[in-house]
């Protein structure tokens, strides 16, 4: 399937839809989290930033995957923890693990990396939205908690 460098994806298990940039310089995904909070028997709570302006935020919580350090593209390493979910792009759907971490200053709240897109994603990186529409249409439902 051919997409776009940015498309809107959907994260169905946590009724997400937001937009996406789809990085093939990046290895892992990341989604951008207000506050990350620790729970016991391996699980997380955090909150995800839905907009830049931190108007509209949504709380989660998920089990642990993994915890990773990872290397930022500024070239800073720290450690990440990691949850699985479902992505919803172009009639696929298939499980991705993300990372938690604060991308408040990076225009989009989610990064697609290479692990995400697999074998199931082309990325066309001279097209903004392939697969999906550049503005979000009134039959999709906006993200809401």
């Amino acid at each position: 399937m051919i997409i776009g460098w940015r498309e809107w994806i959907e994260l169905p298990e946590w009724s997400l839809r937001m937009r996406a940039k789809a990085d093939t310089g990046a290895r892992s995904s990341a989604i951008d989290c207000a506050e990350i909070v620790e729970l016991p028997n391996d699980r997380v709570r955090f909150t995800v930033r839905l907009d830049r302006k931190q108007k509209k935020l949504i709380t989660l919580e998920e089990q642990i995957k993994f915890r990773k350090r990872v290397r930022s593209s500024t070239g800073d390493g720290n450690d990440r923890i990691f949850v699985e979910t479902t992505l919803r792009l172009a009639g696929v759907e298939k499980k991705i693990v993300m990372s938690l971490v604060s991308r408040k200053t990076m225009i989009h709240r989610i990064l697609l990396g290479r692990e995400a897109l697999g074998d199931d994603f082309l990325v066309n990186s001279a097209v903004d939205h392939w697969a999906t529409p550049r503005k979000r249409g009134k039959s999709a439902p906006p993200a809401e908690n």
